[in-house]
């Protein structure tokens, strides 16, 4: 069984510190479970936990040695947050996590991968309002706080609260394929896939208007097989090209045109994992058009061929 360790660093923000147990908890298959998930501290001590109390935690630093992925929580602990540097009972608890293990964070929990020279060269987000103070300590990361997670392989991050709901069901997703992932997607009551990037949430004044893309996004997900394009889809919304690209913008931190692509190929991995339909069927009903475009776009998103992520995912 996959071994999950969340650390809890204090003072750990108790909305992150919950998602991991919930999501990788209520992954399963024919009715086992398919992560040991346990939370651990830095030592013996109780955790304080944000908003005003204390947990008393099953294991220390120790359930680290053997996991297979170390998820961290947001934390403003001060030596990683403030000074860019880990405390020497932090630097401990970090040096027993296996060369081998996936490393995850959520929201300022990147503060503390960061610190320990884990994201050095590599692209990582956090909470987009602390951005500004992330590039101050941290200028060698490639920082990107307009999306909601950053998937970099053996590292993944995410932005601030429930953008690590996104992360976790991404990683369950990639593990055991969309079924279970969005089987735990519905039992949290929560969209299986968000639309966009943390952008949508940056305080920003939104354009004039009383018109929302919503509608026509709407629409258009029951119509990706035809052929779409951003010029038909404002004619839909009664708008002009520019202001409908400007408002769909807003609302979901995409372009028109890089929206339709993630949901075509969305639509596309699901019909390979659960048709048998050939590729260049599962192009066209995907609305990608040939079985090349498929292979370049789902090569683009996640770096596999077709046939392979068939063969790794497919339930027939």
């Amino acid at each position: 069984m996959h071994r999950v360790a969340v650390l809890a660093i204090p003072e750990v923000v108790g909305y992150d510190l919950n998602i991991p147990p919930m999501v990788f908890g209520n992954a399963r298959k024919d009715g086992k479970p398919l992560y040991d998930v346990r939370i651990c501290g830095v030592d013996a001590r109780p955790v304080r936990i944000s908003y005003g109390y204390d947990a008393h935690l099953e294991h220390g630093p120790e359930a680290l040695a053997d996991a297979d992925t170390v998820v961290i929580p947001g934390t403003r602990v001060p030596g990683p947050f403030r000074e860019g540097v880990l405390p020497p009972d932090l630097a401990g608890a970090m040096a027993k996590i296996p060369p081998t293990a996936r490393l995850v964070s959520i929201c300022t929990g990147a503060f503390v991968l960061a610190a320990a020279g884990v994201l050095d060269g590599r692209r990582a987000t956090t909470h987009w309002a602390h951005a500004p103070r992330f590039r101050r300590l941290y200028p060698d990361v490639e920082l990107d706080e307009n999306v909601l997670f950053v998937d970099d392989g053996d590292v993944l991050t995410s932005a601030g609260l429930a953008a690590g709901v996104d992360l976790c069901l991404h990683l369950v997703r990639c593990d055991h394929g969309s079924a279970i992932a969005n089987h735990v997607a519905r039992l949290c009551v929560v969209p299986p896939w968000r639309d966009g990037g943390q952008s949508q949430f940056i305080e920003q004044p939104l354009p004039e208007g009383d018109g929302s893309t919503a509608t026509t996004r709407d629409w258009a997900l029951e119509h990706l097989a035809e052929p779409l394009d951003v010029p038909a889809l404002a004619r839909r919304a009664g708008m002009s090209v520019r202001t409908f690209s400007r408002r769909f913008r807003a609302e979901t931190g995409q372009s028109p045109r890089a929206w339709l692509i993630h949901h075509r190929v969305l639509r596309a991995r699901h019909l390979l994992e659960s048709t048998d339909w050939p590729v260049d069927r599962v192009a066209a009903e995907s609305g990608l058009g040939t079985a090349a475009s498929l292979r370049q776009h789902l090569n683009a998103a996640i770096g596999v061929a077709p046939l392979a992520y068939r063969r790794t995912f497919s339930r027939r």
